[in-house]
């Protein structure tokens, strides 16, 4: 892991009973995450610029209560979270430290992924408004620490992505929830090529909210921090007034609205086997593209990410959670997901060897197995 040991906030004196403690002034830079209060404003500085601001396991720990303490506390009105450094607002969870874990059979493989899925839905339910700056990469756990929140601001930097099924996982952090609700079958292809959208585009799928250009992100900030006992619709309204000022790219077609059709004909299908066929009878250059990327993917995630984007169009996010959670640990039981890892992020050769290694190979029946309650072990929100 690449993580430095600078102190960060030690919550300790977060009771049981979720009784507010002092919000940790945080002045050491050299922690992973900075938390502070600012004005009215909470504000959560995602640190690790080096490697991206992935998401380890002790910013999840840290950000968690202090989420919590400020949606208790009367003096806070609204909840910021940024990212340091040029490139990325949070390239996603520290997989790599959770591979490690699970080939040394350590409980980080149940921990990280249930304490990352009660903090996204701490996210998701959270009672003051939540403004997540998504300047830069923006995948995997990043879009977990953002999409569930209230408004999410882009920039012409921003690049989003849900990756997973190139490292034999799946699109989590609550994907089954927020894939299937955006228009079309965008969802599908975003959750199972690992499609990137860029920029104005994030908006435009609906991901993003609102559309800033990346150097007025500061001024933003100072605007957000200075307003008094604002209301959502306060700091609605100031978003929209720094979103109508953004004029880059404001003439730019979708780079899926060309396609649309397409995708929601391809991705409609009801297997995976047929939407493979689909893209082959297709031919065009787009659907061959795609063809290309799902058949470097690992078959069993695919499969599960298919019946979860299904599953979970009409389940609520909490329930969403609750299943990722049993997908996550079948995927720590399983094989693709350590060599995906290996072959990405370790090796770096980018040629896995998935077992099974055909889409006709995952059976129905061991995908139903995924899905299975876990008994004492569930999620528990």
């Amino acid at each position: 892991m690449t993580e430095s040991d600078g102190a960060g906030c030690r919550h300790g004196g977060t009771r049981a009973d979720g009784a507010a403690q002092k919000t940790c002034k945080h002045t050491d830079s050299a922690a992973d995450v900075l938390l502070q209060k600012q004005g009215g404003a909470g504000i959560i500085t995602l640190n690790r610029p080096k490697v991206l601001n992935a998401l380890s396991f002790k910013m999840i720990q840290q950000i968690y209560p202090q989420i919590k303490a400020w949606e208790q506390d009367p003096e806070t009105f609204l909840i910021i979270i940024k990212g340091t450094g040029e490139k990325a607002f949070c390239a996603g969870g520290d997989v790599r430290a959770i591979a490690d874990a699970g080939k040394a059979g350590d409980t980080m493989t149940r921990d990280y992924f249930r304490e990352e899925y009660r903090l996204d839905n701490a996210i998701g339910t959270c009672k003051k408004p939540y403004v997540a700056l998504i300047d830069g990469i923006t995948m995997g756990g990043g879009v977990g620490l953002s999409v569930h929140g209230h408004f999410r601001v882009a920039t012409e930097k921003t690049v989003f992505a849900m990756p997973e099924t190139a490292i034999g996982l799946f699109p989590d952090v609550g994907g089954g929830y927020f894939l299937p609700r955006l228009s079309g079958k965008i969802g599908h292809l975003l959750a199972l090529t690992g499609f990137r959208l860029k920029g104005r585009d994030v908006l435009k799928a609906g991901i993003a909210t609102h559309f800033v250009e990346s150097g007025k992100l500061p001024e933003l900030e100072k605007d957000l921090i200075a307003l008094k006992s604002p209301s959502k619709e306060n700091i609605a309204d100031l978003l929209n007034s720094y979103h109508m000022q953004t004029k880059i790219d404001q003439e730019k077609e979708f780079v899926l609205d060309e396609h649309m059709e397409r995708i929601n004909s391809i991705f409609s299908a009801n297997s995976m086997e047929e939407i493979v066929q689909k893209l082959k009878q297709d031919g065009s250059p787009f659907a061959t593209k795609q063809l290309e990327a799902i058949n470097k993917m690992s078959p069993t995630s695919l499969k599960l990410t298919l019946r979860q984007l299904r599953e979970g169009a009409t389940m609520s996010l909490q329930d969403v959670f609750t299943m990722e959670y049993r997908l996550s640990q079948a995927c720590m039981r399983g094989h693709d997901f350590y060599e995906g890892v290996r072959a990405v992020l370790i090796d770096k050769d980018q040629s896995p060897r998935w077992k099974p290694a055909a889409l006709e190979e995952v059976s129905d029946e061991f995908v139903d197995n995924c899905f299975k309650p876990l008994g004492n072990n569930d999620l528990k929100l």
